[in-house]
C-alpha cells in the first residue's frame, strides 16, 4: 500500500450541512425536500446529480483510470423514520402507522409534523391512548405498540370533522422533531443519524475532492437513496457498478466493539457476509491512516448494498460508517467518527489500483 493520504477535511462544512440535513423533515416516501436540498448543495460544489425515477439521486464522478473495473458506489440514505396518518379518530386524534422499523417507547411524548398533500404542516405530539398516569390506573403498563399510540394535532380541533377541515387525512407523512444538537466537544445527538451523518461524510468527501482538485482512480458514483428505511433504497443501481460501498451507521451495544468515536466496519449483517477482499482492504486502509475503528457483526441490519445484492446485482459490497449509539431511536455520535468514515473512504477511492 501506498502512504497514508490523510485528507485535510472541512469539518465545519461537514457540520453545518449535517445540521440542515437533520433538520429537513425526509421519512422515507416524502424526500423531495431534502433531495433538493441535496441537489443544491452539489450544483454548489461542482457537481451534477441526475434522479432516477424513484427518487434517488446519482451523481457521477469520472476516474483517472476507470479501465476495465467497473465504477464503485458510495451509497447513503437520506430517508429517515417517520409515521403516516392511519385513520382521523373521532375524538380529532391521529392513529398512525409506522414508517420504518423502531420500537413505539422511542416516540412516546416527541414532537412531530403532519404533513398535508397539498403542502401545509401542523404540530403535534405522540402520546399513548392512555397517556396521565393521574387518570388511567395502567397508564405506565400500557404496551407501547401502534394500537395504543396516537397523535396530539396542535390546532383547535374537537372532533373528526374539524381535522378534515384542516386539510389532514389518511395517507399523511408524519416527522418527527430531531432535536439536534452539536455540541462544542464534538458529540452530536440527533435523530436520524442514521444516515444523514453519511451523507454529511460524503459531502465532506467530495468538498475535499473539489478542492484540492483530486480525481479518483476509478469512476466513482454517489448514491443518495430515498427508501432504505423501508428495505429497497438502492436496489436497482446503474449496471456499470461493480463494487459498492454502503456508508451507514455502525450499530453499537451488546458484544460489539465500535463506540461513538469510530468508523464501524461491518463484516457481516442480517443478509451475510460481506465481500471478503472489500472488507479486508478497508480494514488495512484504516489501520494506515491511523483511524480509530473496529470490525463487528450486526445481528438485526440490513443495508443499501443489501438492497441491491438482494435486486439481482453483481457487485461486490462493503459496509462503513460512523458509530451511532441508541440507532433508531436518540442517537449519538462525534464528529470524529463522521469525518473519519470520510477519510477511509477517500484513502479506498485514491489507493492505486493493481
Amino acid at each position: 500500500m501506498t502512504q497514508p493520504l490523510q485528507p485535510n477535511l472541512d469539518r465545519t462544512y461537514m457540520l453545518a450541512l449535517l445540521e440542515r440535513l437533520l433538520n429537513t423533515p425526509s421519512p422515507s416516501g416524502f424526500c423531495d425536500a431534502i433531495m433538493k436540498l441535496i441537489e443544491a448543495e452539489a450544483s454548489k460544489l461542482g457537481y451534477a446529480m441526475t434522479r432516477t425515477p424513484k427518487g434517488n439521486g446519482i451523481i457521477a464522478i469520472p476516474g483517472a483510470n476507470p479501465g476495465g473495473d467497473g465504477a464503485v458506489a458510495l451509497t447513503a440514505h437520506v430517508d429517515t423514520l417517520g409515521a403516516m396518518v392511519r385513520s382521523v379518530k373521532p375524538s380529532g386524534m391521529l392513529r398512525m402507522t409506522p414508517v420504518g422499523g423502531y420500537a413505539m417507547a422511542t416516540v412516546e411524548g416527541e414532537y412531530c409534523l403532519v404533513h398535508t398533500r397539498d403542502g401545509r404542516a401542523y404540530e403535534g405530539t405522540v402520546l399513548t391512548t392512555k397517556p396521565s398516569v393521574h387518570v388511567y390506573a395502567d397508564a405506565r403498563d400500557l404496551k407501547r405498540d401502534e394500537a395504543n399510540m396516537e397523535v396530539r394535532i396542535d390546532e383547535p380541533v374537537k372532533n373528526k370533522e374539524d381535522v378534515l377541515k384542516l386539510g389532514i387525512g389518511v395517507g399523511d407523512f408524519i416527522s418527527w422533531d430531531p432535536r439536534a444538537r452539536l455540541l462544542p466537544n464534538g458529540l452530536v445527538k440527533s435523530r436520524h443519524l442514521d444516515d444523514k451523518a453519511s451523507v454529511a461524510a460524503l459531502f465532506a468527501l467530495l468538498e475535499w475532492m473539489k478542492r484540492e482538485g483530486r480525481t479518483p482512480e476509478r469512476d466513482v458514483k454517489i448514491i443518495i437513496s430515498t427508501y432504505e428505511e423501508v428495505g429497497h433504497g438502492s436496489s436497482h443501481i446503474p449496471a456499470d457498478i461493480t463494487e459498492m460501498i454502503a456508508v451507514d451507521m455502525g450499530a453499537l451495544g451488546d458484544d460489539l466493539s465500535a463506540t461513538e468515536y469510530d468508523v464501524s466496519i461491518c463484516a457481516k449483517d442480517s443478509s451475510g457476509p460481506y465481500d471478503y477482499a472489500m472488507t479486508s482492504a478497508l480494514i488495512a486502509l484504516a489501520k494506515r491512516e491511523g483511524i480509530p475503528h473496529a470490525v463487528d457483526v450486526y445481528p438485526h441490519y440490513g443495508s443499501d448494498a443489501s438492497a441491491a445484492l438482494r435486486g439481482g446485482s453483481d457487485i461486490r459490497a462493503a459496509l462503513i460508517g460512523p458509530g451511532v449509539h441508541a440507532s433508531h431511536g436518540m442517537e449519538r455520535t462525534h464528529a470524529d467518527a463522521v469525518a473519519n468514515t470520510a477519510a477511509l473512504l477517500a484513502a479506498y477511492l485514491f489507493e492505486p489500483r493493481a
